[in-house]
């Protein structure tokens, strides 16, 4: 009975340290030192279980681990760094951000920095690379989210002041500088590197029988939703014919939950714990994509098998390089863009009361808003023609057999994720 405890105890405890890695793939002692205690405890199954499972790397440290992660297929949807207000880094923050990383790893930088002397390496490191770096406030307030980034990761810690405050008034800032790791914030060595492209390529791994068994397993951990179209065959094969094998390791290593249908495969978490996009949502862009995709399904009528025809320019080649035979298509219903403006004045028109007052007053940004939220679940993508709608949005479509909450019908649709025909369960 002991060992039987025991065992039972260290399961839950790796399962724990996995899901931890998942949640925060850097985890600092100052941020995190309970979760890091147990990935320190469980360090070499989790290793081999990473890299057997995924081909994940990773490195643990006195103070810190890193869960160093191979770089996704380019059909998955992007993942930007957010900023506190939940808007996306641009370029000019990422550029902040790269330089932030390049002066603290200078020689004159040692275990804490002046924020003032680190922003002056940062200038000058950016007139060394012809880098326009000017002392604006916008340029401030780039400054300050990449700092914060580089906070919430456990490289930097406020001592004394604030980057907020920096920011405002040019206050001074004590930082402690995590210096050991620095080094490993990017998956991959730069050395050898030449451009962007090579930087993001997926490191070979040496062919094996269980490859896309691997590449499975990581896309369906990293993706909302993994679409059938976007599987090669042999990821397919593997989906269907070990699909209790794949439910059981992923359950057992990280708690999620196998779900196949005959659009695609997600694995959720049903606490929402290592969940860093949840749709349906209780934000106003979540309820408005949700109330968007409903209202679009019911105009657009779609049919199990509908795919919508791309155009192709003359002469465009394929992604393979190869010249096509025939238009691509996608599976799906394609919604013009002046339906779709139109459906999201509607929704303001009769829910607005519930949204939040910038979306209120801008239909554009609430538009643009539900379409970064969509497509980064891999439920619709916006083209040129207009609104792609996946035919997975349907698991999230009201059942009429089950009565809507109360906060439902308040929102005018049930948010209870049940399936409608569209989205139609796999058989085995």
């Amino acid at each position: 009975m002991s060992s039987f405890v025991t065992s039972a105890h260290e399961a839950v405890e790796r399962r724990f340290a996995a899901r931890a890695l998942l949640a925060n793939p850097i985890l600092s002692g100052l941020h995190h030192p309970d979760q890091l205690a147990v990935v320190r405890r469980h360090a070499p199954w989790l290793r081999q279980m990473y890299f057997s499972r995924a081909g994940y790397s990773l490195i643990i440290e006195t103070g810190f681990a890193r869960l160093s992660k191979a770089p996704l297929d380019a059909d998955t949807a992007p993942r930007p760094a957010l900023r506190t207000t939940g808007q996306p880094f641009i370029s000019r923050t990422y550029t902040c951000l790269a330089l932030l990383c390049s002066a603290l790893l200078a020689p004159a930088v040692g275990d804490q920095v002046l924020l003032s002397v680190l922003v002056e390496q940062v200038r000058a490191d950016a007139a060394s690379a012809d880098l326009k770096l000017s002392e604006s406030t916008d340029e401030a307030r780039h400054l300050v989210q990449a700092l914060r980034l580089l906070i919430d990761w456990g490289v930097l810690h406020e001592t004394e002041g604030t980057v907020v405050a920096w920011g405002l008034r040019a206050d001074e800032v004590l930082l402690d500088v995590n210096r050991p790791l620095l080094p490993h914030l990017l998956a991959r060595t730069l050395r050898d590197i030449d451009t962007p492209a090579t930087l993001l390529a997926p490191k070979l791994i040496s062919a094996t029988q269980d490859e896309p068994r691997r590449t499975l397993r990581r896309k369906l951990i990293e993706n909302p939703l993994v679409r059938r179209e976007d599987l090669s065959d042999a990821e397919r094969d593997v989906l269907s014919r070990e699909r209790t094998e794949l439910t059981r390791v992923l359950d057992e290593d990280f708690g999620l939950v196998l779900e196949v249908r005959a659009e695609g495969a997600l694995a959720y978490d049903p606490d929402d714990d290592v969940t860093d996009l949840t749709f349906p949502g209780r934000s106003t862009v979540a309820h408005a994509a949700l109330l968007l995709t409903n209202a679009l399904i019911d105009d657009l009528s779609p049919k199990a098998g509908q795919v919508v025809t791309l155009p192709v320019a003359p002469g465009e080649d394929s992604d393979d390089g190869l010249r096509r035979d025939s238009p691509p298509t996608r599976p799906g219903a394609l919604a013009p863009w002046s339906i779709v403006e139109a459906s999201v004045e509607m929704l303001i028109e009769r829910y607005g009361s519930y949204f939040g007052e910038v979306y209120r007053a801008d239909a554009s940004l609430l538009l643009n808003e539900v379409v970064r939220l969509l497509e980064s679940m891999s439920l619709a993508e916006g083209i040129e023609m207009g609104l792609l709608i996946h035919p997975a949005v349907a698991r999230y479509r009201p059942d009429p057999q089950h009565s809507p909450t109360r906060a439902a019908r308040r929102m005018g649709s049930t948010i209870d994720g049940s399936s409608a025909p569209l989205w139609i369960e796999e058989q085995s």
